[in-house]
């Protein structure tokens, strides 16, 4: 790790002078990202702004019958609020199939929307990554390739993004609030991630002198019966292969509001919405499930060592799907 200047920020407007005045600044809140990318010199701030102690933390209802989640809630937080588990409760299993628990008491929802991908090749100095090292190729494609992407890949990118959380905030239609020295913008959740194209080291819609201050969620009612199902190699600690946001209203047999979510197969979090379209005025039958899963995925481009992860996708559709009409756990 390389030597950098650090400043405890006691508000907000020191905190965004400090990135405003500097090329080379970052933001520290729980650092459980952070922290591992400076150990192994993928980021190299010379300067580490702690907003740590600012009053971005706590979930507020909104008039409308929203959400309103401070940037530096911590995932348990966010996961332990009455709110959040009554209306939104996909986001609370979201968070709860993330990390460790020691992680999810650190670790804040800004934070969590700008965790970088854990591809091997990302991490390993030796190897070509495009997101480290922009211009130098894709070691992933043509090499160990089970975990990466299926959607949304480029010629230069195949990593999948790691969040959990994020799977969900997409279904959820959230909005991220930043403010600089400029002001106040705010960005749906479906604009901040991007897909990597020929520019995989972009990676959100975020300005560098930006600060994430808050998600908002609008109020969902289908939201009260969702779920999210992760499938992965092990049952703690270990990244999606595949997961699953859904959250699913049928009236009398048909599917009259459906949303959908992919992790684990995306370069970005996933917003399945061909399948949405499949699905809408269909009856709510495994068979229906199936052609929605197949709208979705009939864009996939997988490796030899990744195409399972097309058909286990179509699976855990189905399977959350079929729970939530049946009122079973997906979790």
């Amino acid at each position: 790790m390389k030597s950098f200047s650090y400043v405890a920020a006691p508000d907000t407007a020191t905190a965004l002078r400090a990135i405003a005045d500097g090329d080379r600044v970052k933001f520290l809140a729980g650092g459980t990202n952070l922290v591992d990318l400076m150990r192994e010199r993928i980021e190299q701030p010379d300067t580490v702004v702690d907003i740590s102690r600012l009053p971005m933390a706590g979930v507020e209802e909104l008039p409308d019958g929203g959400l309103r989640i401070g940037a530096l809630t911590t995932n348990s937080g966010v996961a332990a609020d009455p709110l959040v588990w009554t209306r939104y409760p996909v986001l609370a299993q979201a968070i709860l199939n993330g990390a460790s628990p020691q992680l999810r008491n650190m670790a804040t929802v800004g934070g969590n929307l700008l965790q970088r991908t854990r591809c091997l090749y990302f991490y390993d100095e030796a190897a070509r990554c495009n997101k480290r090292a922009p211009g130098s190729g894709c070691d992933a494609i043509g090499g160990f390739s089970r975990g990466s992407a299926v959607l949304g890949v480029s010629d230069h990118c195949i990593a999948t993004h790691p969040s959990d959380m994020a799977v969900a905030l997409v279904l959820l239609d959230a909005t991220v609030e930043v403010e600089s020295t400029r002001g106040v913008r705010r960005i749906p959740i479906a604009e901040f991630h991007r897909v990597p194209g020929d520019a995989p080291h972009v990676e959100t819609a975020l300005a560098a002198d930006e600060l994430i201050t808050a998600v908002e969620l609008p109020p969902a009612p289908v939201a009260a019966n969702s779920r999210y199902r992760k499938v992965r190699d092990r049952a703690a600690f270990a990244f999606a292969l595949v997961s699953v946001a859904a959250a699913l209203r049928v009236d009398d047999g048909v599917v009259t509001e459906v949303r959908l979510a992919l992790g684990g197969v995306g370069t970005k979090p996933w917003r399945a919405t061909e399948a949405e379209r499949a699905l809408l005025g269909r009856p709510a039958t495994d068979e229906s499930f199936r052609l929605a899963a197949d709208a979705e995925l009939g864009s996939a481009t997988a490796t030899e060592q990744n195409a399972f992860k097309v058909e286990l996708a179509r699976r855990t559709i189905v399977t959350t799907l079929r729970r939530l009409l049946t009122g079973g756990s997906a979790a």
